[in-house]
């Protein structure tokens, strides 16, 4: 149970007034915006970080699967599953000793039960099976002497993820848990989180495992008091609905609070106006009286400014919503019949092959990429963007065309990259893309005009920022130049629900060509009237 949570980093409040219960059965989905506190929620709730304020009590094994997974260089798969073992074990030994040593005649029944139905609720004899089971039905290695380093964030994240499951713990701490899965994982997945014994506390972008997992959702983003708001009902859509209302309620609040301020304003100058000017006799003539009336307008100004200040409501700005560029569709002089990127039999070795096929993008054109994990979908995005040489095959570009692409997995940041502000690196961007030739000065999108980033957050080194917030300065910086055509490869991992609904909208009716690919249900659904292309195995 956590109570009255309140947690800052320096200088950064992040967390105020958040109380839940979470006991067994209960699948608390989380959701709010980037850089709401999601994933320090649940280190606090794991016990990693201590709260600034209020208090959080637990009750038996507590396991986090947290969305980046920091390992020794000489730390293995094997090393993962082994302690996931280890643990296991000692349940099963315990009950073993409890057995033995249980007297019949002065031994606690009652305490050797409880020992019994909790080695049974691990199934510790089982463990090596459901962790293998595990492992193959994520799409995880299960070469246990692979080196953790050596696998990608999203291989990582499977392994570890797999291990926490087969544990069984009492609570389980899920951050993201279906940004590197395929759909027979993600089918997985929701089928061991429907079925968990324990509680259950998932941070999530994705909407469907929300409609089939979660018995409430929690909304870190401050509602117009300034609170979180626990949905109690189950469902998106149904969270979605309230929320909406909520949100237009707190809009329309704001709105009259603005135009009372300017009423307010109006009537303060006019009435101080007329002190100077209107109401002002001849010189020369009645001079008491007329600093009697003056005093007499100012105390009837300032009881009005007493009155109506009175009568204000303190609404705080509503949140922003994503300001999405106009993007061009076409440069002047382009044959709109001709594709504006296209690939022909593209090959990389060991990743892509595609003999025969021709990946065709014209202006203003859509395609969806589907498929299973492993089979190219980044590969051919980076073939398409042209940050991938192909052993095989041709690509070919327009002169002058302008592309803005995201792809799955950021490069890391390290020293001089994590402490420039977002605003540098921007600036940074943006002269490198001039000094190429691939900026047109006139069509600059300025990253704050986005509504992706606070200037407050785009002030602060970019290392110090969460990955959702780093992955929408991704989103700006893709949209920096104005492309006439953007690869998005699962654009909507670690984005807040809010953003991913944004952005959608946003994609469909943009001028510009899209490619998407992805493995999110929902978004899939979305674009269901998209031309697609799915990649089978290799």
């Amino acid at each position: 149970m956590a109570q009255d949570l309140a947690f800052a980093y320096p200088g950064r409040p992040v967390l105020d007034g958040v109380s839940v219960t979470v006991s067994d059965g209960t699948r608390l989905g989380v959701v709010g915006e980037n850089g709401s506190g999601k994933s320090t929620f649940l280190h606090l709730l794991a016990g990693s970080l201590a709260p600034k304020s209020g208090e959080v009590r637990r009750q038996g094994s507590v396991a986090l699967v947290e969305q980046e997974l920091h390992v020794a260089p000489d730390e293995t798969v094997g090393d993962l599953v082994s302690s996931t073992l280890d643990g296991l074990r000692q349940a099963a030994a315990a009950l073993e000793a409890a057995a033995a040593a249980f007297d019949h005649d002065t031994g606690d029944l009652a305490e050797l039960g409880r020992t019994l139905a909790r080695a049974e609720h691990l199934a510790a004899w089982d463990a090596d099976r459901r962790v293998d089971v595990a492992l193959t039905r994520l799409g995880a290695t299960r070469d246990l002497t692979q080196p953790l380093a050596s696998l990608s964030v999203g291989q990582r994240y499977r392994v570890r993820l797999a291990c926490r499951l087969a544990e069984r713990s009492d609570l389980l701490l899920l951050d993201e848990p279906t940004n590197h899965l395929d759909d027979s994982a993600i089918d997985y997945l929701t089928g061991e989180l429907v079925a968990w014994r324990g509680g259950l506390v998932v941070v999530t972008h994705d909407r469907e495992l929300l409609d089939d997992v979660a018995t409430a959702i929690l909304d870190l983003d401050p509602s117009w008091d300034g609170k979180p708001v626990l949905y109690g009902q189950p469902g998106y859509l149904a969270y979605r609905f309230a929320k909406s209302q909520a949100l237009h309620r707190w809009r329309q609040r704001y709105r009259a609070e603005r135009k009372r301020a300017a009423a307010l304003a109006e009537r303060l100058d006019a009435s101080y106006e007329g002190l100077s000017d209107e109401w002002r006799p001849e010189k020369g003539s009645q001079k008491h009286r007329r600093a009697t009336r003056a005093r007499i307008h100012v105390k009837a100004a300032d009881r009005l400014v007493q009155k109506l200040e009175a009568e204000a409501i303190e609404v705080p700005v509503p949140p922003v919503e994503l300001a999405f560029p106009d993007l061009p569709a076409m440069s002047p002089g382009w044959d709109p019949a001709a594709p504006v990127v296209e690939v022909r039999s593209p090959r990389v070795d060991g990743r892509l092959d595609l003999p025969g096929t021709r990946v065709a993008v014209p202006p203003s054109g859509r395609l969806l990429i589907t498929g299973v994990n492993g089979t190219g979908k980044s590969t051919l995005l980076a073939a398409l963007g042209g940050t991938l040489p192909l052993g095989r095959g041709t690509r070919t570009l327009v002169p002058g065309a302008r592309i803005g692409v995201v792809m799955q997995e950021s490069a890391p940041l390290t020293g001089a990259a994590a402490r420039r502000t977002g605003f540098e690196t921007y600036a940074d961007e943006a002269l490198a893309l001039l000094s190429a030739g691939e900026l047109d000065p006139d069509h600059v999108v300025p990253v704050a005009f986005l509504g992706l980033l606070s200037e407050e957050d785009l002030e602060r080194p970019l290392g110090e920022l969460s990955v959702g917030q780093r992955r929408r300065f991704e989103l700006a910086r893709a949209l920096l130049h104005a492309p006439h055509v953007l690869l998005l490869d699962e654009p909507t991992n670690h984005l807040s629900i809010d953003l991913v609904d944004e952005l959608t909208r946003a994609l469909r009716v943009t001028p510009a060509a899209v490619v998407v690919a992805t493995h999110d249900r929902r978004m899939r659904e979305d674009l269901a009237d998209w031309p697609s292309l799915e990649l089978a195995p290799r």
